[in-house]
Order: structure tokens, then C-alpha cells, then sequence
């Protein structure tokens, strides 16, 4: 009677162990035919469409390169004017120049430039960079020179007098 036991309890460890074996057999091959299939590169990618709009992108000319036998924009009251100055490789430096007046006579002005830069996702101007001045006189030109170095995107100076309200560039842009 003991050894009909044991050949049943052998007989069902050596089918549990079988068992056990196939299904380990089976989770080896899913898994290196997953990695396979992974690792293909005949596999495509899905295509994806994207819709490009330019409802929000401002418009703008291009700026004229300042260059050692050109003469600079001369400042004018009331306006800024903006030109490219030196380009050492993406990183350029732009020339910003304004001509500003004292308000009160004997009281001098202080003044602040701003560059700010165009957010598509947000649809406003946001400030990139920004420089405070001040002179003692009637009036005076003053100049920026704001550098910007690898931040394509669409930009504007913008000054402003204490007394005055903001006077800003044209905008312009900025490629790499």
C-alpha cells in the first residue's frame, strides 16, 4: 500500500514539475518575442499630424546687420530704434537707441529698457532682459546693447522715461 503512494506522489510531483517546466518555456518566448519585437526597426512609427497656425506669431521685418563701414540708426525722440550689432556665432548682440528729454528742468531722468519676448502659448510679451539708466541734463541718446544667445522667438525693446509712458521698437526676430 505505501509504494502505490509514493508512485502517485511521484507520479504528480514529476506532472507538477512538467507543468511548471512548460509554463516557464512559454514565459521565455513571450518575453524574447516582445524584446524582438521592440527592437525592430522595421516597426513604424505612428504617424502624428500637427496643425501649424500663424495667428499668433507677430510680423515683423528682418533687421538690418550693423557692420563697421555702415553708419548706426540715428535716435529720434519718441522711438526706439533697433539694429543687429555683433554676431559671434548664435549669440548676438542687437543696438538699441532712443533719444530722451527731461520732463522738469534741473531734475534729470532716470529710464529703464526692457526686452521682452513673444509667448506663443501665453499671446503676450513677457520681459527677457532688463537694464536701468539715468542722466543729469536737458537731453540725451542712449543706447542698449542686450545680447541674446541661443532663444529664437520674436523680440521688442521697449524704453521707459519716468514721466512718459513706454515708447517701443518694432518687433523683430530672432533665429537661433
Amino acid at each position: 500500500m505505501s509504494t502505490t503512494r509514493s508512485r502517485a506522489a511521484l507520479a504528480g510531483g514529476t506532472a507538477n514539475a512538467a507543468r511548471l517546466f512548460v509554463a516557464a518555456l512559454a514565459f521565455t518566448s513571450a518575453y524574447v518575442g516582445l524584446s524582438a519585437y521592440g527592437n525592430a526597426r522595421s516597426a513604424a512609427a505612428p504617424v502624428q499630424t500637427v496643425t501649424l497656425s500663424a495667428r499668433g506669431m507677430p510680423i515683423a521685418r528682418p533687421l538690418k546687420v550693423a557692420t563697421s563701414t555702415s553708419t548706426p540708426t540715428s535716435a529720434r525722440a519718441g522711438a526706439v530704434a533697433v539694429t543687429a550689432g555683433d554676431a559671434d556665432g548664435c549669440a548676438t548682440s542687437y543696438v538699441a537707441r532712443s533719444l530722451l528729454a527731461e520732463a522738469t528742468p534741473g531734475q534729470g531722468v532716470a529710464y529703464r529698457w526692457r526686452l521682452s519676448r513673444w509667448s506663443p502659448a501665453t499671446r503676450t510679451w513677457r520681459t527677457f532682459l532688463a537694464e536701468h539708466g539715468g542722466f543729469a541734463g536737458s537731453e540725451r541718446e542712449v543706447e542698449w546693447r542686450p545680447r541674446i544667445s541661443g532663444n529664437p522667438g520674436w523680440y521688442r525693446v521697449e524704453v521707459l522715461a519716468e514721466g512718459a509712458g513706454a515708447v517701443r521698437s518694432e518687433r523683430f526676430q530672432v533665429s537661433c
